[in-house]
């Protein structure tokens, strides 16, 4: 069932982190009505391959892919985000301006590119900053409280609290998918078999829970429901 104009706002510490981490969840989201809108808080300008230039023409066709509006953030560039007050207002800002339904973001969790680490603990500070009427910063902008913060995980084995955790079936979105990963040639190629990674990744995780692909995902906070019934076990064995 489509629901028009539910907006769902997705953070990425790099050009290609929203493509590899969530995209398939956002495709389905959109077939079902939503607006998508990403915004991307480096240029990938500390990366081994690819000029910022080049990435942020990848990170464009893969947008254009996902029917998605693209924002580029400026946080002082690749490998130097930080979690400051500065920065989480900067996001709280985003969010009052796009007024989202839902935002997605890295993991905060540690041992993976400090980035995404910083960027998930931001996302979490600002979602909370946004709905905040007295802060001098932002007075300019009407408050805004989101339905629900999602985390999704970049780095393989991400270690956040599986007690959050749920998974979404994406097994439609696979071929697209696909697609939107390959736009991001530049970080392919050699021995950076991320397609192959991400996607059997997913393909494990469906296989877990009885469909062909799926992608985990954490809730910030527990989720209100008013059954039980929609609910499936994402364990099969």
């Amino acid at each position: 069932m489509k629901t028009p104009n539910r907006k769902i706002l997705t953070f990425g510490a790099h050009p290609d982190d929203i493509e590899f981490g969530c995209a398939p969840v956002l495709l389905a989201e959109r077939v079902r009505g939503a607006e998508l809108t990403l915004v991307v808080c480096s240029q990938g300008e500390a990366g081994t391959r690819g000029t910022p230039e080049i990435r942020r023409q990848e990170a464009e066709a893969a947008a254009e892919l996902m029917e998605a509006r693209l924002r580029f953030l400026d946080l002082d560039g690749d490998a130097r985000l930080a979690r400051t007050p500065e920065n989480a207002r900067v996001l709280a800002a985003v969010i009052r301006e796009e007024k989202p339904d839902v935002v997605l973001a890295p993991t905060p969790t540690e041992n993976q590119h400090p980035d995404h680490t910083a960027l998930g603990a931001m996302a979490r500070d600002a979602a909370r900053l946004a709905r905040y009427g007295g802060l001098a910063d932002l007075r300019d902008q009407a408050p805004h409280v989101i339905d629900q913060l999602f985390f999704y995980s970049v780095t393989n084995n991400d270690p956040f609290p599986a007690a959050s955790a749920f998974r979404y079936d994406v097994s439609e979105q696979r071929d697209l998918w696909r697609r939107v990963m390959e736009c991001h040639a530049s970080q392919l190629g050699g021995n950076r078999r991320y397609i192959e990674l991400q996607e059997t990744r997913a393909r494990l995780l469906g296989l877990e829970s009885g469909c062909e692909a799926a992608v985990q995902l954490y809730a910030n906070d527990p989720l209100q429901v008013s059954s039980l019934e929609p609910f499936l076990s994402a364990r099969i064995f």
